[in-house]
């Protein structure tokens, strides 16, 4: 919103102007941001209505130094500083700094603010036109209105699921998993059998990531893949047949998910991660034809009484009658 300060046509009224002479110069201040060139004004009155800051379409504005000596007037006269700001334009230098600091100092002020005009990005005192002033702001809003946004698809308020119990070393928990009408899983719960835990308190983590991460749209092969074959304790043996010994709770979830909800064609290749997330060589396990469950079988096999590497802490894996790294090479009783 833009108006003309209701004190002009107080202060033109005051100087004689007929009230057709203020209408006229007030529309003429509402046109152009400025009371310089109105119709009917008197050259000699200009000065009457200067301000801080030079108008957008002006050329006038108080000098700096009219606001350190107008506070400098009334200073003898109170016991603490003003609270009045000495406005300074854009193109105000250090050295002009520096001389109102000088200049309050030698006039006897307890205390001196100082504004250069623009040194905000945004400032409660302007002179321009709302839509010059916002032009760039609303160029970049209407350049990234059409930027495409994540849409988050919450399930129904009444939706199936399942509940898979599973034991990894001793460790029960409970997988829950809510499904869309398509039958695609849209959210996890997992109870871990110590309430109150750490290990639980991290598996509700895991749980809400992976719900938000399927609710906008994440698919779910990306997560098993990205998650199955995780190393870290709790690891050990599963009475799940499908996954004999699982590498880390993570692990045991995510390849279940793959089991019950994915293709065939789309489950997670069987894979090792080192410690320090890099990845090694894939085992020969077999013909090109062999399915998920029988790959998971075989590497199983390979490494159920592997010990871990000395050098790296990987699992090791059966090569012959010895044991081989597959993370950093290494081996145990051959070459």
């Amino acid at each position: 919103m833009k108006i003309v300060n209701s004190t002009v046509p107080e202060a033109l009224a005051n100087l004689g102007y007929t009230p057709q002479a203020i209408e006229a110069i007030v529309a003429h201040i509402d046109t152009h941001d400025t009371i310089e060139g109105a119709p009917d004004l008197d050259p000699d009155h200009l000065a009457v209505f200067d301000c801080a800051f030079k108008p957008a379409n002006g050329s006038r504005a108080i000098h700096y130094m009219g606001h350190v000596r107008m506070m400098a007037a009334v200073q003898p006269f109170i016991s603490g500083a003003i609270s009045k700001t000495v406005n300074m334009p854009n193109e105000a230098t250090p050295a002009d700094i520096s001389e109102v600091y000088m200049e309050g100092w030698r006039r006897g002020l307890k205390a001196i603010a100082i504004y250069r005009d623009g040194s905000k990005r945004t400032q409660p005192v302007t002179t321009r036109r709302a839509e010059r002033a916002t032009a760039g702001a609303a160029a970049q809003e209407a350049a990234g209105a059409h930027a495409p946004k994540p849409v988050r698809t919450k399930l129904p308020d009444e939706r199936s699921a399942i509940t898979h119990k599973f034991s990894i070393a001793g460790h029960e928990g409970y997988i829950t998993v809510g499904m869309y009408e398509s039958g695609q899983p849209g959210e996890i719960f997992l109870t871990m059998s110590k309430e109150g835990s750490t290990i639980s308190g991290l598996m509700d983590t895991i749980a809400t990531m992976t719900s938000l991460a399927l609710q906008y749209g994440v698919p779910l092969d990306t997560l098993v893949n990205k998650f199955a074959h995780m190393r870290f304790e709790p690891s050990g043996i599963t009475p799940n047949e499908e996954i004999r010994f699982a590498k880390s709770i993570p692990d045991y979830i995510f390849r279940w998910l793959g089991l019950r909800f994915l293709p065939k064609e789309a489950q997670p290749p069987v894979e090792e991660k080192s410690l320090n997330g890099s990845r090694p060589p894939e085992p020969v396990l077999g013909g090109t034809g062999d399915t998920y469950v029988e790959r998971e079988k075989r590497i199983f096999e390979l490494q159920a009484d592997a010990p871990a590497c000395a050098e790296c802490g990987a699992l090791m894996v059966r090569n012959g009658a010895c044991y081989k790294c597959l993370n950093c090479g290494a081996t145990l009783g051959c070459s």
